[in-house]
């Protein structure tokens, strides 16, 4: 199991904010292991936030995401989607 670096986090961070149109916060202020969702992130997504990051993953990364149980753990952190990304990414 790779891990993912740092400029993955970062890209990851600007596309999340770049999809849901988030200019009111510093890339820094997100933190790579709180949840996107609820819990104490700068971020405050929702559902629908949700699947618009699934499709933008898919889009960037040529990942699938078929499983909505599986996209919902892919989308738990930046760091969750780094992973995804790092282990299914076509080589």
């Amino acid at each position: 199991m790779s891990t993912p670096s740092k400029e993955l986090l970062l890209e990851i961070k600007q596309m999340i904010m770049d999809t849901l149109g988030i200019n009111d916060l510093a890339i820094e202020d997100i933190d790579d292991e709180k949840p996107l969702f609820g819990g104490d992130n700068a971020l405050t997504l929702d559902s629908v936030d949700a699947i618009e990051i699934v499709m933008a993953i898919q889009r960037n990364y040529g990942v699938r995401i078929t499983d909505q149980h599986i996209a919902r753990e892919v989308v738990r952190s930046v760091n969750s989607i780094a992973q995804f990304i790092t282990e299914n990414r076509p080589g």
